[in-house]
């Protein structure tokens, strides 16, 4: 018998806080990857660390607050403890190769493609492995057309959001692309529910694992609660939350702009006997400046 699949029993409560768990975790990620890529430092892979666990643990969250909008009417569903929690792992350490590469081998058009290829397939084996965990008395059946389409958002999506990190400037920037590595993510889960078809197998049974209800507590206060560290811990960094000061920005001729961010350079007034447009006076063709200077400096009547 063919089961009444709905997901989105709890209408649009559970896809919106899904959307803005991938989000959060999205932004904190992309944030201490930019960190890692941008400045150089003994912190380089405790960054790129941080960034892998906080993706990880964002999707892995988005896609457990979404299933509990997931029901089928003429079955219990239940989760078995050790697939959910592998699941977490799974993500974590494949989302983590795919950033390590890009931090490590530099942000060219084929450690992004790799990168992004990893990472997708590590939020897709997160995906299906989570459902691999799921107990009721039927049987779980896949579209292989709309599944293969989920795997080519995710790889599609994880990419970008590499690309992201490594080319978005500005807090504001890399807060748009949180949002919409948000929006792809939870894109990729409801794409791959769609292809889920339920089987059952006789008459309806209680589940043997663990419920959606039971599983809330460790679930969601555990992570939530390292996204909440992981996010002070990018408050209390200064050049995660307001960027690369001007003052040491390189200038398009190489070197680094003079002065304190936020004080302009005063200008020079010319002295007495030097031409009124001194400092705006074209270098001569072999002296340059000094030449334009020393004439001025001449022609001075002591």
């Amino acid at each position: 018998m063919q089961g009444t699949v709905d997901g989105f029993s709890y209408g649009l409560v559970t896809p919106v806080a899904a959307f803005l768990m991938a989000c959060l975790g999205g932004a904190l990620g992309l944030r201490c990857t930019t960190r890692s890529l941008r400045h150089r430092d003994s912190f380089k892979a405790g960054w790129l660390a941080l960034g892998a666990t906080s993706i990880g643990t964002g999707i892995w969250t988005m896609h457990f607050i979404a299933m509990m909008g997931f029901s089928v009417q003429q079955a219990p569903i239940s989760y078995d403890r050790p697939i959910t929690f592998a699941s977490l792992g799974v993500a974590i350490l494949m989302v983590g190769i795919g950033i390590f590469i890009v931090g490590y081998r530099g942000a060219t058009p084929l450690t992004l493609v790799t990168g992004g290829t990893i990472t997708g397939l590590g939020v897709a084996t997160m995906h299906y492995l989570g459902m691999a965990g799921m107990r009721l008395h039927g049987q779980i059946q896949y579209d292989t057309v709309t599944v293969a389409l989920s795997v080519v958002i995710a790889v599609v999506a994880a990419t970008a959001a590499l690309w992201a990190a490594v080319s978005v400037h500005g807090f504001m920037a890399s807060l748009g692309a949180s949002l919409v590595m948000g929006l792809a993510v939870s894109g990729m889960h409801y794409t791959a529910m769609a292809a889920v078809h339920v089987e059952l197998h006789g008459t309806p049974a209680t589940g043997t694992g663990d419920s959606a209800t039971s599983l809330l507590l460790p679930m969601l206060v555990g992570p939530g609660v390292f996204l909440l560290l992981a996010a002070v811990v990018v408050m209390f960094d200064p050049l995660l939350v307001m960027g690369e000061p001007d003052w040491q920005r390189p200038t398009a001729r190489g070197g680094y702009r003079h002065g304190a961010p936020g004080v302009s350079v005063p200008r020079r007034v010319a002295a007495y006997g030097e031409p009124a447009n001194w400092s705006s006076a074209r270098p001569a063709a072999r002296g340059g400046r000094r030449a334009v200077h020393r004439d001025a400096y001449r022609s001075q009547d002591w």
